[in-house]
C-alpha cells in the first residue's frame, strides 16, 4: 500500500524533464503509514524540499511540507499544513510567500512541481 504511494511520487518527479538531480529517504510504519521526503534540484538552480507523510487508507496528508528556495537559499514559498496561521479560511492549509502568508488548499507534489516548471519558464522568457 505505502510502497505503492512512494513509487507514483517517483513516476511523478520522472516526468519533470527540468529536474537535474533529486535524493529521496522514505520509511515504512506499516502497510499504510509511510514518510517521503527529498531534496530535488532543477536545471535553474531552484531547489525543492519537501516531506509527506501518508496514509493510504485516508485522503489528504497527515503532514506535508514543499519548500522552494533559490540558489541563494531565499525563500521563494512554501506549503504546508502546520497548525500555526488560523487565522487563514484553509487552516491549517497556507503557502507562505517572501512577504505573506495565504490561503492554500492541499496540494500535490505534481502541483508544486508545476507552478516551480511555470515560474521557470517565465523567468528565463526573453
Amino acid at each position: 500500500m505505502i510502497e505503492a504511494y512512494f513509487e507514483q511520487i517517483e513516476d511523478v518527479l520522472r516526468e519533470f524533464v527540468n529536474i537535474r538531480s533529486y535524493t529521496l529517504t522514505k520509511r515504512v510504519y506499516n502497510r499504510q503509514q509511510g514518510y517521503i521526503g527529498g531534496t530535488i534540484i532543477f536545471e535553474t538552480g531552484l531547489r525543492l524540499e519537501f516531506v509527506e507523510v501518508k496514509d493510504t487508507d485516508i485522503p489528504g496528508k497527515l503532514k506535508y511540507r514543499y519548500q522552494c528556495t533559490n540558489e541563494q537559499h531565499e525563500l521563494i514559498s512554501r506549503y504546508d499544513n502546520t497548525p500555526h496561521h488560523q487565522e487563514t479560511r484553509t487552516f491549517p492549509h497556507h503557502k507562505h510567500t517572501a512577504d505573506a502568508i495565504v490561503e492554500s488548499h492541499e496540494p500535490t507534489l505534481r502541483d508544486v512541481l508545476l507552478q516551480i516548471a511555470q515560474q521557470e519558464r517565465r523567468s528565463t522568457a526573453p
